[in-house]
């Protein structure tokens, strides 16, 4: 059996069996050659598991401002350049409201690490937005268990922290003063208390190997994750790591894929940053194992503010625009835009 063939055997069992071994996805990524047979393999997985409907989540980005430094983020505490911003909170609950209109059934709540909306701050907000009837994703970042919890209390159902790379040395090296044995804990906590859990990687960022890709896809499957986000690395100028290369398209979908044939029925988003390398961006990633996208429901200015790194897309279009918008590219292959919540749907 030559090598190609052994390829082709093992993108057959990672359909079939939804196991692979490190080797075996060192192998898959590395390979060049049958990476359509690969994203075939992932869109009959994601058929077959959790159907053509696509579930849209209205991104709320409700302050740019962050305790963390990590080095590859624009909104990293030491970027001078950033003009910071927080919503108060009748804003977030009128861009939920408004979400709500335009037809979303999720909305995420997504800040950096601001200590300005403590515990009862979050909890008023989670409630009023519940009352609406929407899901709620919150994706704040560490907290401690028992403020995880009061979140959970006061209706929140899904929460988003990508883990961004099991590789330990390399995590605390691109997020100083962060702890990669508490991110893991962060995840097992939100788990424990029964949220759904969205984690996630980035990849291409420096010092990255394809060896701790795998690690990554095999560490979603360990963690029985419920949202996986997968999204290249893009070098912000304003950052340490402004001259690197970045992430590629490619690779990102390729561990995309590869995350769906590993869990099947979970939620994996069509990722923005993957658009802003490649103009069918999204499509092509709805077209290789993903079933969500995240449109951005923030209004006005606030949207150019939010800049975790350059040629971010949509940044001047209206959230009625980027509803109509991605509605039409969802329907123009097939697909249709879910009208449930869209909670993972476990299957045996």
């Amino acid at each position: 059996m030559n090598k190609y063939s052994g390829i082709e055997a093992l993108i057959n069992k990672a359909e079939t069996t939804h196991e692979l071994t490190k080797d075996e996805l060192v192998a898959l990524l590395k390979d060049r050659q049958y990476e359509a047979e690969l994203f075939a393999a992932a869109d009959r997985v994601r058929q077959k598991y959790v159907g053509d409907e696509v579930h849209l989540r209205g991104l709320i980005e409700f302050s740019n401002k962050c305790k963390q430094n990590c080095l590859y983020c624009g909104l990293r505490r030491d970027n001078p350049k950033v003009s910071r911003y927080r919503l108060d909170e009748d804003t977030i609950i009128d861009f939920a409201t408004k979400a709500k209109a335009y037809g979303y059934r999720t909305v995420v709540l997504q800040s950096g690490e601001d200590e300005w909306f403590d515990v009862d701050k979050m909890v008023s907000i989670i409630k009023k937005i519940k009352e609406l009837g929407l899901a709620i994703t919150v994706s704040v970042g560490e907290k401690p268990r028992e403020v995880y919890q009061a979140y959970r209390d006061a209706g929140a159902d899904r929460y988003l922290l990508r883990i961004e790379t099991t590789d330990k040395e390399l995590y605390e090296k691109l997020d100083p003063g962060m702890n990669w044995d508490n991110r893991v804990r962060c995840l097992q906590d939100l788990k424990e208390l029964g949220f759904e859990l969205g984690t996630g990687c980035l990849v291409g960022i420096p010092g990255q190997t394809v060896e701790s890709l795998a690690d990554d896809i095999l560490f979603f499957k360990t963690m029985d994750a419920d949202m996986i986000g997968v999204g290249p690395f893009i070098p912000n100028p304003d950052t340490p790591l402004a001259g690197e290369a970045g992430g590629t398209f490619e690779l990102s979908t390729k561990v995309m894929a590869l995350t769906r044939l590993l869990l099947p029925d979970i939620n994996i988003p069509a990722t923005t940053a993957m658009e802003s390398l490649n103009p069918q961006g999204r499509v092509l990633a709805l077209q290789r194992g993903a079933n969500v996208v995240m449109p951005n429901v923030t209004e006005g200015e606030y949207r150019q503010k939010y800049m975790l790194y350059p040629g971010k897309i949509c940044i001047n279009d209206t959230p009625a625009h980027c509803r109509s918008c991605i509605t039409g590219k969802i329907t123009g292959i097939g697909r249709r835009v879910s009208e449930t919540h869209g909670f993972r749907a476990k299957r045996a």
